[in-house]
């Protein structure tokens, strides 16, 4: 198990807490309240621990919360991305797969793709790109549209839920 480096959540008020873990989830501090809200105890001060009870909150809350939640997330190489207007999570984790060193080339190749993505499945592609590079982002872009929106959905949670890890990770 391991402690965050930080702080500790389970000595947090609820306004403490929801501030620290906001955006774990973009855009979604709704998981941080209802986390918050199923009790603090010494257990929460174990980023494992903690990264479950949001996973398992996002799993089980409603499809229309999933797809707000999945709908918060910036398109990867996208316009927001290029007009620095992502949070800084987001600015953080696309820098680190390189996103930000894409030729123009790559760069319009992510434009396309986004746009199919989008048309086909009615939200924007979503993966953890921590370890990654913009060629394996591409590639796997390339191998996921042609999934069903409920397997992208799907995995669309999972890749959140890894995001999630990442960040609480990093605290």
């Amino acid at each position: 198990m391991t402690a965050f480096q930080t702080l500790k959540p389970s000595e947090l008020d609820r306004d403490a807490f929801v501030a620290a873990f906001a955006d774990i989830y973009e855009h979604s501090p709704w998981v941080a309240r209802k986390a918050f809200d199923l009790g603090q105890g010494p257990e929460l001060d174990q980023i494992e621990t903690l990264h479950q009870r949001m996973s398992d909150i996002l799993l089980s809350a409603d499809h229309a919360s999933q797809l707000a939640l999945i709908n918060a997330h910036p398109d990867l190489a996208g316009k927001a991305a290029v007009q620095g207007e992502l949070t800084e999570a987001s600015t953080h984790e696309q820098a680190g797969a390189g996103i930000h060193q894409c030729t123009t080339e790559e760069f319009q190749r992510f434009t396309e793709l986004n746009d199919a993505y989008k048309a086909k499945f009615r939200f924007p592609f979503i993966m953890a790109v921590k370890g990654s590079n913009r060629h394996q982002i591409l590639a796997a872009f390339e191998v996921r549209i042609h999934n069903s929106v409920e397997a992208e959905f799907k995995e669309a949670l999972a890749q959140i839920n890894k995001i999630a890890l990442f960040r609480l990770l990093t605290l």
